[in-house]
C-alpha cells in the first residue's frame, strides 16, 4: 500500500469512527434518560397493580381502544430481558476497550 492509499484508508477510519462515536453517544444519552421510566415499568410489571390491570383487561373492563401492550405477558418481559442482555453486551465492550483489546 502506498502513502496516498494509506492516508485515504486512515481518513475513512477516522470518518467512520467519528460517526460511530457520535451515534453511540446520542443513543447513550437517550438510554440514560429512559432509565427512570424503565425502573418504574419494571416495578409495575408483576406487581399487584399490574395483575389487577391484566385481570380487568381480560374481563373486558377496559376501553377497547386503550393501548395495552404493557399488559401483554411478553412485551415487558422481553424488554427487560433485552435490557439485561444489552447491559452485559455493553459491559463486555467496555472491558475490551479498557483492556486495550479494541484500540
Amino acid at each position: 500500500m502506498n502513502q496516498i492509499e494509506r492516508i485515504e484508508r486512515m481518513e475513512r477510519y477516522l470518518n467512520e469512527s467519528e460517526q460511530a462515536v457520535k451515534v453511540l453517544s446520542d443513543a447513550l444519552e437517550q438510554y440514560e434518560a429512559a432509565q427512570k421510566a424503565l425502573k418504574k415499568l419494571s416495578e409495575y410489571y408483576g406487581s399487584t397493580l399490574w395483575m389487577k390491570d391484566y385481570e380487568d383487561d381480560e374481563a373486558g373492563k377496559l376501553p377497547k381502544d386503550l393501548n395495552r401492550g404493557v399488559l401483554s405477558e411478553d412485551a415487558v418481559y422481553n424488554l427487560l430481558t433485552d435490557h439485561h442482555d444489552l447491559i452485559l453486551r455493553m459491559s463486555k465492550a467496555v472491558t475490551k476497550s479498557i483492556d486495550g483489546k479494541t484500540i
